[in-house]
């Protein structure tokens, strides 16, 4: 396949940078809203909760999207187009997990009205200082995994524009502290629902326009098959195999459970709707949009391997990392569609925006 790749990055257009600013401006605008509504966070159960009477709709986007990284937009295309799809099946791994959250940690931790979920070590344990620390393992886990979570979208930029890295932290930074500061949760949420739509769209927006110059998602499908990369049912039961069924299933239950289950993030999002029923419909909700933003992405990678089957951008030093090879189908094929490099990045970004708050909320009930 003849691939005429630009040499140097292709950079933004007026548009391109009229639709990222667009989503940062939204994000911003949110949190002025919403702490102009509410007159500011009055309260702790305020700040942190909504009150404990937010609406499930807006909620269960947040919960989706608040798992959902951009190591998730560009790490998981890149491991359907190195390796294969054997990774899709941790959807159900992820499935059975919901369902512990759902059927037995909600039940037990919803009715005590927590503010924090480390107050029930303290609470089962009595031990403050026990608390203390679990909460001081969490945060330390967030602060290292939100590093990662920002070297992704450098990737990213670094394949359609010259921003430096430093410039794109502290962007992220001081947009997700200014409307988290001033409009607590709501404003997390309400920011959320725009983001995960965002992130959904521009990524589906991408795989449409790709496969349509390409045949259509049958084609894709076909390529996929024939270079190896369709695989659902490996039983393999070596440790060694890079991904089985086994474990895959296994990760996806305990990655629900880390990320869903004891999660203080999540769980603020668990208790800012009114009743332990709407909180266990929401778990629901997350499994049906978590499965369907994997869809995309996993989608996104093997529509990449089949456009790129014969020519590995990699191989032939156009890229150089595994993980630039979503946004270098941007660039490459889609940068004559004005805004679609500047809707793709926006997507990255809202990946972003989430996981640079992560920390945040830990921080405000460590003690």
């Amino acid at each position: 396949m003849d691939v005429e790749a630009p040499e140097s990055p292709s950079k933004f257009s007026v548009v391109d940078y009229l639709v990222f600013s667009l989503m940062l401006v939204v994000s911003v605008g949110i949190g002025v809203y919403s702490s102009l509504r509410g007159k500011g966070a009055s309260s702790t159960q305020a700040f942190l909760l909504g009150g404990r009477h937010m609406s499930i709709t807006p909620v269960a986007f947040s919960l989706t999207g608040g798992v959902i990284s951009a190591i998730s937009i560009l790490g998981l295309p890149t491991e359907m187009y190195l390796y294969g799809t054997q990774l899709v099946m941790n959807i159900f791994g992820a499935f059975a997990g919901v369902l512990v959250v759902r059927n037995i940690i909600l039940p037990i931790v919803y009715p005590l009205k927590l503010v924090s979920i480390y107050q029930y070590i303290e609470i089962r344990f009595e031990s403050r200082p026990l608390r203390k620390f679990a909460t001081a393992c969490q945060l330390l886990s967030s602060c290292f995994y939100v590093g990662l979570c920002l070297y992704a979208p450098s990737l990213a930029l670094s394949s359609v524009t010259s921003l430096p890295t430093w410039v794109s932290v502290i962007i992220m930074g001081s947009i997700c502290t200014f409307y988290i500061t001033i409009g607590g949760v709501k404003a997390v949420v309400y920011t959320d629902v725009i983001q995960t739509l965002v992130m959904f769209f521009g990524v589906l927006a991408v795989v449409i326009v790709v496969c349509s110059n390409m045949g259509g998602i049958g084609e894709v499908w076909e390529v996929a098959g024939q270079g190896g990369r369709l695989e659902f049912f490996n039983l393999d039961t070596s440790p060694f195999t890079r991904h089985t069924l086994w474990s895959t299933m296994v990760m996806g239950v305990f990655m629900v459970f880390s990320f869903l289950g004891v999660s203080q993030p999540q769980y603020q999002r668990f208790a800012s709707v009114p009743t332990l029923a709407q909180a266990q419909l929401l778990s629901l909700l997350f499994l049906l949009g978590m499965s369907l933003l994997w869809g995309v992405f996993y989608t996104s990678g093997l529509v990449a391997y089949a456009l790129y089957r014969d020519c590995d951008p990699l191989t032939s030093g156009k890229i150089e990392k595994p993980d630039q090879i979503i946004p270098y189908m941007v660039t490459d094929k889609l940068n004559h569609l004005t805004g679609m490099p500047g809707l793709f990045v926006a997507a990255v970004y809202g990946g972003v925006l989430r996981y640079a708050r992560k920390p945040t909320a830990v921080v405000v009930i460590v003690t």
